[in-house]
């Protein structure tokens, strides 16, 4: 037997059509199907916990609507398990959003999942912290502490699906767990069989982040060209009871899926090749072999596993304080030399009134940005034949008003500036930091809750 994920997302903000065409192929296999949405990054949760603070009904995934809205009816019809954790802050809030679409569609006894448990804020004094290979922050500050999700792994998806779920909302969930969960779930592999383990959650991983196997990320003009770039095809991924793998598209989309492409995925984030740490199990990809079967069809075997983690990665969030940003564009003559002294004013005239403490960064976006420091520039850029320049001041502080005053000295180089400067642009918000640490297993637990209609089952 052969289990096929499809994944229609690979971060909150991506394309908002792409499951159209996965549900599309799904409904042609003749297998068990599951589509599975990947919104949630660091930073992505750190934003929506941001938005529980100011709005306890708010926290999920802002485009939850507009990606299932063209797939739900043909999912929920044709047995297409939904896996997402699109429920961010707030899976209730999500779940919530799903029923009352469910409704509109005409799927009133739809049954909706959430996984909570990855919230561990009421757990703080109680939990057995380890930092994360990395991470300086300590934990001394606890009371400053607005949020902590550990990463799940798929056993309470597992559940959910074995509890009859046709839609699995989750918060804070590994990226590959939602994958793994419907592939061990149809092919009901142990909880202790590593090497299929690894292939399951190693399915996950190489779709985990949409269009980058199938072309969207890898593309390179000249060197690594993908056809169809407007049209690209999110990927597929068939997983055989054995544990052997295929990454393929939908057919008529754009992009590929070669070797190449898929070798680059395999290795994506990933530090020891030998030992790739999920909460579901450590994945060894040093025995992997990557193959060509046909056109955008690629075979991926030789993959183990062992035993997972004892500790499970935490993500920590405190409020740190509040940033902004602030721009102003010279182009034309000179636009340089104008940019530059526009750059040197602003920095005179913060040290001028702002606090010593206030950290800023500059950068001349066309000349030199992505390679500059918070504190040095880069030396080898070449800036003198530019000819449109925006200059970016980003800062952060303690005191929001010191970040309002920063930015409104960016502000009046509209008069007080260098000639032709223009398209002022600038904003403020409190600011969200993350840290890292390790949670004993046993100290946390998924909690599984059904619902169906508007209420729970």
């Amino acid at each position: 037997m052969t289990v096929v994920v499809g994944c229609g997302a690979g971060f909150s903000g991506d394309r908002t059509d792409a499951a159209r065409p996965l549900v599309d192929a799904l409904m042609s296999y003749d297998a068990p199907r599951a589509l599975m949405f990947e919104t949630l990054g660091e930073r992505t949760l750190a934003a929506a916990q941001l938005r529980r603070i100011k709005d306890p009904d708010s926290g999920d995934e802002p485009l939850l609507e507009e990606f299932l809205s063209p797939v739900l009816s043909d999912c929920l019809t044709h047995h297409i398990t939904v896996l997402g954790n699109f429920g961010a802050a707030n899976p209730g809030a999500a779940c919530r959003r799903i029923q009352q679409l469910a409704k509109r569609l005409g799927h009133t006894e739809a049954c909706l999942a959430t996984i909570h448990g990855d919230d561990v804020r009421d757990q703080l004094h109680a939990l057995d912290w380890q930092a994360w290979e990395g991470e300086k922050r300590s934990l001394s500050a606890l009371e400053h502490v607005v949020a902590a999700n550990v990463y799940l792994g798929a056993d309470g998806l597992i559940e959910a699906m074995a509890r009859g779920a046709h839609v699995v909302i989750t918060g804070r969930v590994a990226d590959p767990s939602l994958a793994l969960a419907p592939v061990c779930y149809y092919h009901d592999w142990a909880s202790d069989d590593w090497h299929r383990l690894a292939a399951g959650a190693l399915a996950g991983h190489l779709i985990e982040c949409g269009t980058q196997v199938t072309g969207g990320y890898f593309a390179d003009p000249g060197f690594k060209d993908v056809p169809g770039m407007a049209s690209l095809g999110y990927p597929l991924v068939e997983v055989e009871r054995n544990g052997r793998l295929i990454v393929t598209k939908p057919p008529g989309t754009g992009g590929l899926v070669t070797e190449q492409t898929v070798k680059e995925q395999l290795l994506y984030e990933i530090h020891d090749p030998s030992a790739y740490i999920t909460p579901d199990v450590v994945i060894d990809l040093a025995h992997v072999s990557v193959r060509q079967l046909a056109k955008d069809r690629v075979e991926i075997t030789g993959v183990r596993g062992k035993p997972a983690p004892a500790r499970l990665k935490t993500t920590v969030s405190f409020l740190g304080g509040y940033q902004g940003e602030a721009e102003i564009s010279y182009a034309g003559p000179n636009a340089f030399a104008r940019a530059r002294l526009a750059r040197d004013t602003l920095r005179q005239r913060l040290a001028l009134r702002c606090p010593a403490n206030l950290r800023a960064r500059f950068d001349l976006i066309g000349v030199s940005s992505v390679f500059d420091g918070d504190s040095h520039y880069n030396p080898h850029h070449i800036g003198q034949a530019a000819s449109d320049i925006r200059l970016r001041l980003a800062v952060e502080h303690a005191d929001q008003r010191v970040v309002e005053l920063a930015t409104q000295e960016l502000l009046a180089l509209y008069c007080c500036g260098p000639a032709g400067g223009g398209g002022v642009r600038r904003h403020h918000t409190q600011r969200l930091k993350t840290a890292s640490y390790l949670v004993p297993r046993q100290q946390v637990t998924p909690i599984v809750t059904l619902h169906r209609g508007e209420g729970n089952a």
